[in-house]
């Protein structure tokens, strides 16, 4: 093997191989397990005000976090070791890492394909944005979920949800029309930092960057030498 200039860093899939020397290496040696069940949950705080009259008041406290619960089926060693080595090297909580997560790793359109750059620069707190969709085949749609490559802010990691998008014959009044080649996309959580023109949405197998929500790693190992394993994630943004 050669010699590579980077640590994988992605928690190991049936599509995301780690070699024994610890980089990426996508064969069917080298991939990890898939995960029985996987649970997401979205939390977002926000203050609530009642008065006596029944009026309420609400506003946000802090941003989204997302949390993530994998429980993966009974595992042999050869399967359990790479995905408890790669976590016990991130010590607990101290080291983020990148999770592909299955449910979202296509967009809901089987045709997406090309890319789809941001069109336009964009404030932090923005909702919604265009998008440039000259060099994409299929549309992203409701629930989809994107992150963004932007090359001014390589902390820009966060995870967004699509709640809308709008074409140029379809579109609210109270934003400019979209033309011919472009989506007005609108997202949950806004924008958590600005936006530069040309930056990509990648909404095929997005990562999500996290940490393990305990210093603690349990297994238990049955009669049959099979790996029971299951854990818990926080999103973590730089």
């Amino acid at each position: 093997m050669a010699a590579f200039s980077a640590f994988a860093n992605r928690l190991p899939d049936p599509a995301y191989g780690i070699d024994e020397a610890g980089q990426n290496t996508n064969s069917a040696a080298n991939y990890g397990p898939g995960f029985a069940s996987v649970s997401f949950t979205k939390e977002q705080p926000a203050m609530l005000s009642r008065t006596n009259s029944g009026r309420v008041v609400t506003r946000s406290l802090v941003g989204e976090k997302l949390k993530i619960g994998i429980t993966y089926n009974p595992l042999t060693r050869a399967q359990f070791e790479p995905v408890y080595s790669f976590l016990t090297e991130k010590k607990g909580r101290l080291k983020p890492f990148f999770v592909s997560l299955p449910q979202y790793a296509d967009a809901q359109d089987s045709t997406y394909s090309g890319t789809l750059p941001v069109d336009g620069a964009y404030a932090a707190g923005k909702d919604n944005f265009l998008a440039d969709h000259s060099s994409l085949t299929g549309t992203p749609k409701r629930g989809d979920t994107f992150t963004i490559t932007d090359s001014a802010n390589s902390n820009h990691t966060k995870l967004y949800t699509v709640t809308r998008v709008q074409t140029n014959s379809d579109y609210y009044s109270g934003e400019s029309q979209p033309s011919a080649d472009q989506y007005r996309i609108y997202c949950q959580p806004n924008l958590v930092y600005s936006v530069a023109d040309n930056s990509t949405l990648n909404f095929v197998s997005p990562l999500v960057r996290v940490i393990q929500s305990s210093d603690v790693r349990e297994y238990s190992l049955g009669t049959n030498n099979l790996y029971s394993f299951s854990l818990s994630l926080e999103e973590a943004q730089p």
